[in-house]
């Protein structure tokens, strides 16, 4: 099934420790993770890499199938462990680092915070090779937090104004819904990873958000959230 329920040392918060895109997973060194779980559910290369000397992996770096976007506090061991692993770095040089709680990313567009300057935008854009506009996400500046996207569709925080959602939906060229994730967390983007062909999300969840994920990420649509219960997956 495309959505299964795992955690990282036993922490639900899969997408505070990992990121994912179509061509690649990011997880944590030193954590307990099945790679061959993950590659199956998301049908992708994963990478066991720290970011910024961090664990922090989701909530540090943020990208699309073209590569990642994180601060120059990147380690240049750890750089090379990621392009030679066939993934593009831009290492911004910003007085903002949580680049993953700060970006919301797929291969058409990306929502950035409003604490970008134009020129870091800029640089953004031209890296991931897609169009960047700056938006908030419920009120919040940390859209990477309060969303999920792929390439087929976005999961966003229940308190999402008509607006924000319009936004995201024309930037990011895909249908969007709101949800919640592990028992009524609204901060979705740091319950899950996902990427056009599976999501993982926290062991925490329940049938129906993980329903509410299968159906606003593209897996299917027309079906009640409810009849929709992934079996669980350790990871």
């Amino acid at each position: 099934m495309p959505v299964s329920r795992g955690s990282f040392n036993r922490i639900p918060y899969i997408g505070v420790f990992a990121m994912a895109a179509d061509k690649f997973v990011l997880a944590p060194k030193g954590f307990n993770v099945k790679e061959r779980v993950i590659a199956e559910s998301l049908e992708a290369k994963v990478i066991k890499v720290s970011i910024c000397n961090s664990p922090l992996i989701g909530a540090l770096a943020a990208g699309n199938s073209r590569g990642i976007v994180t601060s120059d506090l990147l380690e240049r061991e750890e750089e090379k462990i990621l392009v030679d692993s066939g993934v593009n770095v831009l290492c911004l040089k910003s007085k903002l680092t949580a680049m993953g709680n700060l970006l919301l990313v797929n291969d058409e567009g990306a929502i950035a915070s409003p604490d970008f300057s134009k020129e870091e935008i800029s640089r953004i854009s031209e890296f991931l090779d897609v169009p960047v506009e700056q938006g908030t996400i419920a009120g919040l500046k940390n859209v990477g937090a309060a969303a999920v996207a792929t390439n087929k569709g976005v999961l966003l925080h229940p308190d999402v104004t008509p607006e924000e959602v319009e936004l995201v939906e024309r930037v990011l060229r895909v249908p969007a819904d709101i949800g919640t994730a592990c028992r009524g967390v609204k901060y979705v983007g740091i319950c899950a990873i996902a990427n056009s062909y599976g999501a993982l999300v926290g062991d925490t969840s329940t049938g129906p958000e993980l329903g509410r994920f299968e159906s606003a990420l593209g897996f299917i649509r027309g079906v009640k959230n409810d009849q929709n219960i992934p079996r669980e997956r350790q990871i």
